[in-house]
């Protein structure tokens, strides 16, 4: 008959994947959500396929952007297009370089110098060339700023003319009324595939993109983002995953904001700017995100449709994703008292640049190795410089 029968194993994953005792609450089936009324429309694992060609095509509109609108504006601003200055090449160093040690210690130093019958200033500034080298220009920082701003910005706008007429933005218990059987309006959905097709594109473009330091840090970041907005749209958890988007877009235009000053060199706005991003990330993400959103998915839905296997994996991934928020908080607010106490943001705390220039190299070759490749700078996740983005 042309019909292939699938074995008793794929039988068996299938149904361990999809059990119905999983990802549904109690007395409700896959069945009951396949014939919603007229007029009403579930949430379906296959709408979520529009969102690949979409994020082509969010990437497409990301070059088409950079181009035409983000690079015109660096320039008026008079944002530097060229890179740092080449290394000069030398198999040896490239070598070590190669092999992860980026800052070599005063022993391998040594070493070198003999080696190569070179002086340790110079090795340690082929080695600071050498770094500054792979990082982008401030052009392109400048544009992928300026890209992510224009979403974050467009997207909140967007998810704020929606909820506003939602009931349970105002009564955040109406996320539970009649769940699992909830209507999925035509904003509702366009809001998940935009964000969805926004975070899929990243993760290409990563691979695309000049490689930075924290690449498998956002390559697991975007991956993680892609697999909670599926598992909601999926599990039909979509009024509280709107809210919890929502809530992490308000304070990400600020941060994309502050590092578009930076990148221009307006300081007193980027430091007011950053200053707004902390005061907003700590409401929206440790007021707001635990005492609205975390409460009525641990209480009110537990009183409403009560507990089950997947009501417990997202309370989960939520408590995981809080304890990161005040993981980021410590490391933001730290920037930010600098900011208000101390007029500014110091350049250490807020960028890990180094310069290449002779004048820098001749009152910073008075450090050993260890303090010129400082290890702290790795950590800084809240840094405006672009290496490390939290979102």
């Amino acid at each position: 008959s042309g019909v292939v029968s699938r074995s008793p194993m794929t039988s068996a994953v299938s149904t361990w994947i999809w059990s119905e005792r999983f990802w549904l609450p109690e007395n409700v089936t896959w069945a009951d959500l396949e014939q919603p009324p007229p007029g009403v429309q579930y949430p379906r694992l296959g709408h979520l396929l529009l969102a690949l060609p979409l994020a082509v095509g969010v990437f497409l509109l990301r070059l088409l952007y950079e181009r035409l609108v983000a690079k015109p504006c660096s320039r008026l601003l008079r944002i530097q297009a060229e890179g740092p200055r080449q290394a000069q090449p030398n198999d040896v160093l490239e070598k070590v370089y190669r092999s992860k040690t980026v800052c070599p210690d005063r022993k391998q130093l040594e070493g070198l110098s003999k080696q190569l019958d070179w002086e340790v200033r110079k090795i340690q500034r082929w080695f600071r060339i050498r770094r500054n080298q792979d990082r982008p220009s401030m052009q392109k920082k400048f544009c992928e700023s300026m890209w992510r701003f224009t979403f974050y910005l467009g997207i909140f706008m967007y998810a704020i003319s929606n909820l506003w007429t939602s009931p349970w933005l105002w009564e955040v218990r109406q996320c539970w009324h009649k769940y699992p059987f909830q209507h999925v309006s035509r904003g509702q959905f366009n809001y998940y595939i935009a964000e969805l097709a926004f975070y899929c594109s990243l993760m290409f473009s990563q691979f695309i993109d000049i490689k930075r330091k924290d690449f498998m840090i956002m390559l697991v970041h975007h991956l993680a983002t892609i697999l909670l907005i599926t598992f909601s749209y999926t599990n039909n958890m979509i009024r509280c995953g709107t809210l919890v988007m929502c809530l992490h877009d308000a304070s990400d235009i600020f941060l994309e904001a502050a590092k578009l000053a930076n990148y221009a060199k307006y300081q007193r706005l980027c430091d007011g700017l950053f200053v707004a991003f902390s005061l907003i990330f700590f409401l929206t993400r440790l007021v707001l995100y635990p005492f609205w959103i975390v409460y009525t998915v641990m209480f009110d839905s537990w009183e409403i449709i009560g507990p089950y296997r997947a009501w417990w994996l997202l309370n989960g991934l939520l408590l995981v994703l809080q304890t990161l928020h005040i993981i980021w908080f410590y490391l933001v607010a730290r920037i930010a008292v600098k900011a208000i106490f101390k007029g500014k943001v110091s350049k250490d705390d807020r960028s890990d640049i180094e310069s290449s220039s002779d004048e820098d190299v001749s009152s910073t070759t008075k450090k050993t190795s260890s303090q010129t490749c400082r290890p702290k700078d790795v950590a800084r996740t809240a840094t405006l410089n672009g290496d490390a983005q939290d979102h």
